[in-house]
């Protein structure tokens, strides 16, 4: 969304304020939805809803009914804090950041007032719960992303930190800009180009900007000039829909492709493992031809065992199944009895062979079969239908490995904890997919941990959770500041040769913690 577009959502939220705090509900792990009731009367409820999923976040209004239930630490603590009323909403210039103001919530335990901010920035996305204040900065409360120095060194998102908003910028305002200022700012630019000097505009509205300008007479300026005041009144795309209606389809559509990855990669990889299988078949079967040939061969040399020379490495003798001779190689070394054994080893052992993969043949087709449609199926499916088989897909992978221990961090990660080298190499090699968070405690000895992210970004508090794991479970237990590398497992690889799990990583950052577990599973 761009700075024009949250300023006209904003307005059309503002005359609905003040409105009452109904709940909190979350359609998934990256959207939450506010249900408000406005207090004027005779106006209906509504959901102020926020999709923070990088790069393409939404805000916008909805009233269809909306429902789910927080699964992650800032969704909890989204729904256990913000209860008072939203008063007041505001926008930093025509910038993608917006701030909401609630006030306290009276109770048997009453809850202070509390501001939330939102960053629709595209990559560095993100939704903050900020103590109230005036202005853009604050202590932040909670973060739906923690943006640590590795990440960012200019500008950092911690619980417990100072928020600053992002840096400041020198454009022209084009809802309060006169004619004068905007044609010497842009009088020898291109269209296009405006949305380099004028705040609100990026790359969308600029497109639009030069469709509209397209419909006007005119020199190019005076032609942008008109479309630009249409705009900025209007700052939708060409669209018989409403500003609430094209954020959430853009929203939506963002959902839905994510989904769709999510769910296609491993399918796809499912299909190219059973196209492998499936070419292991016919090549068994060729092999087939080969195992009676060389069966042919070896009752031919028993049938003419005493017209066979030994230290030769190949002989000529008539064809038991055909017309005319057959050249039959031969190991010098091995007498005739011998050779004829061994080609009969060889016939029996690709036989046996076909015969496993010709039995898993049929199941084999069937479920190259089932998986062709279901990928077929994810180019038309909607939300819903993805999300299900999204959760299908999860609660079929549930089934705990058969190694390493395992706990739960607050948030409903799972943790995987390697017992022993052996288990180590196991978890990092064969169970970690290539987004999991593997980590080991810095110079000593200890266990492999695998954080499973389930296509999910692990918050650095999970990561610090974990990392108390592996400290516990290291050498440096006794120890009351632990360095603990963490990185992804596509990063890590097993040393050629080398002892079962001993490990070569890169691409690590180092935290600091105490020993700890949290509960068991």
């Amino acid at each position: 969304m761009e700075g024009l577009f949250i300023a006209k959502i904003l307005e059309e939220l503002e005359v609905l304020l003040p409105a009452r705090n109904l709940g909190w509900v979350f359609p998934n792990e990256t959207t939450a939805a506010l249900l408000l009731e406005p207090v004027a009367k005779n106006a209906k409820p509504f959901n102020l809803v926020f999709a923070y999923r990088p790069p393409t976040p939404a805000l916008y209004l909805n009233r269809d009914k909306l429902e789910g239930s927080a699964v992650n630490a800032f969704g909890r603590a989204l729904d256990g804090r913000v209860k008072g009323t939203l008063e007041r909403v505001s926008q930093l210039k025509l910038d993608r950041v917006v701030m909401l103001e609630f006030a306290d919530a009276p109770g048997f335990v009453a809850l202070p007032a509390v501001r939330v901010l939102f960053e629709l920035t595209g990559r560095n996305t993100n939704m903050l719960m900020l103590e109230p204040g005036t202005g853009f900065e604050g202590k932040i409360l909670a973060a739906a992303r923690e943006i640590t120095g590795d990440r960012n060194r200019y500008r950092q998102i911690r619980t417990g930190g100072q928020y600053t908003a992002p840096p400041p910028y020198e454009k022209l305002d084009p809802r309060t800009a006169s004619d004068a200022e905007l044609r010497e700012k842009l009088i020898d630019k291109p269209i296009l180009g405006w949305a380099k000097q004028l705040d609100g505009l990026g790359p969308s509205l600029a497109q639009e900007l030069e469709y509209r300008a397209g419909k006007f007479e005119g020199t190019e300026f005076e032609r942008g000039l008109i479309a630009l005041r249409a705009l900025t009144a209007n700052p939708s795309l060409s669209s018989e829909q409403s500003l609430s209606d094209q954020a959430r389809g853009r929203a939506n559509e963002d959902r839905l492709i994510a989904l769709r990855r999510t769910l296609r990669e491993p399918l796809e990889k499912r299909a190219k493992l059973l196209e492998k299988q499936l070419e292991d078949v016919s090549r068994a079967r060729e092999a087939l031809l080969e195992a009676w040939q060389a069966r042919e061969w070896a009752d031919t040399l028993l049938a003419f065992v005493r017209d066979v020379p030994t230290g030769i490495s190949s002989v000529n003798l008539p064809n038991l199944y055909g017309a005319g001779e057959v050249q039959i190689p031969l190991e010098p070394t091995l007498d005739t009895a011998q050779n004829a054994n061994k080609l009969y080893a060889r016939a029996r052992r690709r036989e046996e062979v076909f015969a496993k993969l010709e039995e898993r043949e049929p199941a084999l087709l069937q479920t190259q079969r089932e998986i062709l449609d279901l990928l077929a199926t994810l180019e038309t499916a909607n939300i819903s239908k993805l999300e299900k088989l999204l959760e299908a897909d999860d609660n079929n992978r549930e089934a705990p490995p058969a190694v390493g221990m395992r706990f739960k961090t607050k948030s409903g990660f799972e943790v995987l904890v390697g017992r022993n080298d052996k288990e180590n190499d196991v978890l990092t090699h064969k169970l970690a997919k290539s987004m999991d968070v593997w980590m080991h405690v810095q110079g000593y000895p200890g266990s492999h941990v695998i954080v499973r992210a389930k296509n999910r970004e692990v918050p650095f508090t999970d990561i610090l959770e974990a990392a108390s794991i592996a400290a516990h479970f290291s050498k440096a237990k006794g120890s009351t500041n632990v360095p603990v590398d963490y990185t992804l497992a596509k990063s890590v690889w097993r040393p050629k040769g080398a002892r079962a799990g001993a490990v070569y990583f890169s691409h690590q950052k180092t935290v600091f913690v105490e020993p700890g577990l949290p509960g068991r599973v």
